[in-house]
């Protein structure tokens, strides 16, 4: 063997393993950097592909990144070729987690109304809602009456149903009780011809001639009922054992028009010489008067109201 054969020999005998593998490392390397920016070699910086994946696999919800079955380097070739995607998976993604649905125009009037504070209401009161017809609902409606001369009123304005709305009736009731004495019954009664045309006449009151005769006569009845029954109060409250009816109603669609107890109410007003009493607009006094509570369970009103209703004191 020649000197520069036993030279050759000797080198091959101390070539490290590592060595020769480098050509396979390499090879592995060059077609991996086709498909991925990032050397798969072996480094000793803190931005290594190992530390990569870490913080991958703490923002992904894809479980097969973080398998133990498989060897580092399977591993890491896995979370290279995965990283490989197609932009538009990735930019659906995206838009899943940043899109938000928009709210519905309810809602946000939902969440205007919940911001401002406001108690919630029955829904025939809106935001259009006269302020005199919201002071109506708020402080009114529902609150059980035991007075003879506010019953008297509230069944003269409700008799006015027929021919206004309660906003247009509201804005007036004051015209309307200073031209009927502040509806006393007993000073009513006595109202002659004159009355009635002054009444009838007045532009801003604006009640036919015929209603303002009816609420006179219904006031003359009312005396009678008095004499009867000691008040007008005791008559009507007699008709609902002196407690009111609490209705428990969720939609506005279920509160009734008129009822079998306004109904017999009815009768026996018409039997008397009222006029102006049909059952509908008995049962509009009903609920105006307290008689029968009809606020939505969800009105802040409505516990107010049965409340009041369950006083133990509640009739004098």
């Amino acid at each position: 063997m020649s000197k520069a054969n036993v030279r050759r020999h000797i080198l091959e005998k101390s070539r490290s393993p590592k060595e020769k593998e480098k050509p396979t490392q390499s090879l592995l390397s060059k077609h991996l950097k086709k498909v991925y920016p990032i050397g798969l070699h072996r480094s000793t910086s803190s931005l290594s592909l190992s530390s990569l994946s870490l913080s991958l696999s703490q923002n992904s919800n894809d479980s097969s990144l973080t398998d133990n079955s498989s060897s580092p380097l399977e591993q890491k070739i896995s979370l290279a070729l995965r990283l490989i995607t197609p932009p538009e998976r990735r930019e659906v993604t995206v838009a899943k987690t940043v899109v938000q649905p928009q709210p519905q125009p309810q809602q946000q009037q939902q969440s205007q109304d919940f911001s401002c504070g406001e108690s919630k209401r029955c829904n025939w009161i809106t935001k259009n809602s006269d302020k005199v017809y919201v002071a109506f609902h708020d402080e009114c409606w529902g609150v059980p009456v035991y007075d003879d001369n506010q019953l008297f009123e509230l069944l003269a304005l409700s008799g006015m149903l027929m021919d206004y709305n309660w906003t247009e009736i509201l804005k007036r009731k004051e015209l309307f009780r200073e031209a009927f004495a502040g509806f006393d019954p007993k000073i009513v009664a006595k109202m002659g011809e004159k009355e009635v045309l002054e009444i009838s006449s007045d532009k801003a009151i604006m009640l036919a001639e015929s209603r303002v005769r009816c609420i006179l006569d219904n006031a003359k009845c009312i005396m009678k009922i008095v004499n009867e029954f000691g008040s007008f109060s005791s008559y009507m409250w007699g008709y609902v054992n002196f407690k009111p009816a609490i209705n428990k109603i969720r939609y506005p669609r279920n509160v009734p028009l008129r009822s079998p107890k306004a109904e017999a109410i009815s009768r026996d007003l018409l039997k008397r010489g009222f006029r102006f009493v049909g059952p509908v607009i008995v049962y509009s006094f009903m609920q105006a008067a307290g008689l029968t509570i009809d606020h939505l369970v969800d009105c802040f009103r409505y516990s107010e109201c049965v409340s009041l209703a369950e006083r133990p004191w509640r009739h004098i």
